[in-house]
């Protein structure tokens, strides 16, 4: 199942999540233009490579600074090829937005680094002994879907599903498609306990990490309704519009 659109409109410019997509961008056009070596070596140092973290001395032996905190952040600003991160930004340009819209700008930039680096932390837990760097904006963006799992349950989804190469469009609702990934990274990770490595190269525990706390503490980055989202709700009853509308406004 890939998201094509959501129902709940945006009200405000969503300038930090403009941003932050524009700085994958960026760091991603800096990948291409790199030999395989450099490449490599981007991902090891600022990549997240759990075994940094719980065998220090394998990190100094690979030239790694053992324990430095930097690929937490780091690592969710870039990406393994071109199907990542058009995946990835395709996602948060769906579901980034109208969280946007209840946190306001530098609420929904903190919300979405935290977490990434919660997801970061799952990684490690359960990946204890990995030498494999890991990279990519996943985590943060699954801490969205929660966020958006909570805040807009009867919001719809229209997704598309390719059936013998032709592509079929189906509306669901946001609970079950956002349900549905949530079950998909549980069902991947409990397949890698049994494996020595990531099923299918893919942090699963991560990304169900970010989901989790998304839904748990989105609430406690609510403040004040943004102003915009405030003009938005107001011009909206002027015009005697009621109803399904309403939800988004709580």
């Amino acid at each position: 199942m890939f998201p094509v659109q959501d129902s709940v409109p945006r009200r405000c410019p969503p300038l930090m999540m403009w941003a932050v997509m524009a700085v994958n961008v960026i760091f991603f056009i800096i990948e291409t233009h790199l030999g395989p070596y450099s490449l490599q070596r981007l991902f090891y140092v600022y990549g997240l490579v759990p075994a940094r973290y719980t065998h220090p001395e394998w990190a100094s032996l690979t030239g790694l600074s053992p324990g430095t905190m930097l690929p937490f952040l780091t690592s969710m600003f870039l990406h393994g090829g071109w199907l990542h991160i058009i995946g990835n930004m395709w996602t948060l340009w769906i579901f980034g937005d109208n969280i946007e819209d209840e946190l306001g700008h530098f609420r929904f930039l903190l919300f979405y680094i935290l977490c990434g680096i919660i997801a970061a932390v799952v990684h490690i837990y359960t990946n204890p002994g990995s030498t494999i760097p890991t990279v990519g904006a996943s985590g943060a963006i699954a801490g969205i879907m929660g966020a958006y799992f909570v805040l807009f349950p009867h919001a719809r989804i229209v997704i598309m599903i390719p059936i013998l190469f032709m592509p079929f469009f189906f509306d669901v609702p946001a609970v079950f498609f956002l349900g549905f990934w949530f079950m998909q990274q549980l069902f991947g990770g409990t397949l890698s306990i049994a494996g020595p490595n990531e099923v299918g190269g893919i942090a699963w525990w991560a990304h169900a990490g970010g989901f989790i706390f998304g839904m748990a503490t989105i609430r406690l980055f609510r403040g004040r309704t943004p102003a915009c989202v405030r003009r938005y709700r107001d011009q909206w009853t002027q015009w005697g519009v009621t109803g399904r509308h309403d939800s988004y406004w709580d």
